[in-house]
């Protein structure tokens, strides 16, 4: 799911296209089989950016095929990388899926204003009961339309190895302090405390860990009101502290860690060689996958001293959404599919089958760590504010903060030039209170 997005090259988007992506809705009579059986079958074209999860998503459409017996819905995946440029080729001719997996925010604004999708209020029922907070991730920014049906959400907080915790006479914290104490204890034991990536290919996860460990020392919800409403800037003296913390806690992270990459630091974890890991939800599945048999916890950081937040915060956004090709031959079954994926069976079959929070109203995680998760959530959640709210514009305000976080961690930057640089860099399009 992972969201650094790479312009790919023409030439090779042709190629791709051309090799992986049917006809914008394939004809009647092409699902497959051929012959008497298929006479009068739909084959829809489902893109999307999770190449890993091509066999999950087998399964989870095999079920709305039983219900559908007209229509058969063929999963194209491509690398997240080149997904958006991709997708957005493929949708502005007629070589384009039928429905696709949208990105959320900043990312489905070029879609919307290229006129690209089809709007789904009125014809999806269903949204009407989804929370408000994961439908503003499939919404044009300027008509306020909804454009998807949102399939999961992200939050972000800290998995811990629990026999390394046990085996250091450690108790996941309960204030700053104490989390601090067990770095440190760790780290004297010879145990990475934190795994933590600032590689070339890692830099879109320096947000995150800093969403994790300093969402509470900003502000949290009052800190997003305050700046979307012009009261506050990036260069506030929370946000700048909450950048701090990211440079304090540098020495409990890999050695080098501005070369150190994801694999790198995923098989730190799983192979208990790191003893944390500051992550998003999504990251669950594939440590287990690696080792089913690890023992993983989850906490909230503790608010950092200084914070005005008093409660430990669990951040989080709306993942993406499916969406109808306005071109597509085939609406109405493309409809009847985003229909689908908006009832229970769809959300339960996705976080049962994906290990992840389905955003599907009154689904349960049958996982005991993704209902923690999920409940935290519920109970103290606050938006990932660059992602969720400064990815409309250009220069991207989540863009311009990774990159400075690691030139920070560098030693290239301090705390104070990069606030100053996400302040300068958003004022170029973000208007306050618009």
């Amino acid at each position: 799911m992972k969201r650094k997005w790479i312009a790919g090259a023409i030439g090779v988007l042709a190629v791709a296209l051309a090799a992986c992506a049917p006809g914008g809705g394939a004809s009647e009579g092409t699902s497959g089989g051929g012959g008497e059986a298929d006479a009068g079958k739909v084959t829809l074209s489902l893109w999307s950016w999770r190449v890993e999860d091509v066999k999950a998503y087998e399964k989870i459409l095999a079920k709305f095929e039983e219900s559908h017996p007209k229509i058969h819905v063929e999963f194209k995946p491509f690398q997240a990388t080149e997904y958006n440029n991709i997708l957005a080729t493929g949708l502005s001719g007629s070589g384009g899926p039928d429905v696709a997996q949208l990105r959320a925010y900043g990312g489905l604004q070029p879609l919307v204003e290229a006129g690209q999708l089809l709007p789904l209020d009125g014809k999806v029922d269903a949204l009407s009961g989804f929370d408000a907070k994961l439908l503003e991730g499939a919404k044009g920014h300027e008509d306020g339309k909804i454009y998807g049906v949102p399939f999961a959400y992200q939050t972000l907080q800290v998995l811990y190895n629990k026999k390394l915790f046990g085996d250091n006479g450690i108790q996941p914290p309960a204030t700053w302090d104490d989390m601090i104490a067990a770095a440190k204890k760790l780290k004297a034991a010879g145990i990475t405390p934190f795994a933590v990536a600032a590689g070339p290919d890692a830099t879109w996860t320096l947000p995150i860990v800093h969403e994790i460990f300093g969402n509470a020392r900003y502000g949290g919800n009052a800190f997003r009101d305050a700046v979307l409403g012009g009261q506050k800037k990036f260069t506030d003296p929370d946000f700048t502290a909450s950048v701090k913390l990211v440079k304090d806690l540098e020495p409990y992270f890999p050695k080098d860690v501005v070369a150190v990459k994801i694999p790198d630091v995923q098989a730190l974890f799983v192979t208990g060689k790191a003893a944390m890991y500051p992550t998003g939800t999504f990251d669950l599945a594939p440590v287990l996958k690696a080792d089913p048999s690890l023992e993983i916890g989850v906490f909230q950081v503790p608010p950092p001293p200084g914070s005005p937040a008093t409660t430990p915060v669990t951040p989080g956004w709306a993942d993406g959404s499916f969406g109808v090709n306005a071109k597509s031959a085939h609406q109405a079954e493309a409809l009847e599919l985003v229909k689908w994926m908006a009832t229970p069976e769809f959300g339960q079959l996705y976080a049962s089958e994906l290990k992840q929070l389905s955003a599907v109203p009154g689904v349960t995680p049958s996982d005991p760590l993704l209902a923690e998760m999920a409940k935290n959530y519920a109970g103290n959640g606050a938006p990932y504010t660059l992602l969720v709210d400064f990815r409309y514009g250009q220069p991207n305000g989540d863009a311009i903060f990774r990159d400075e976080l690691q030139k920070m961690l560098a030693g290239q930057t301090d705390p104070e030039a990069v606030a100053a640089s996400v302040q300068k860099g958003v004022e170029q399009w973000f208007k306050p209170g618009n």
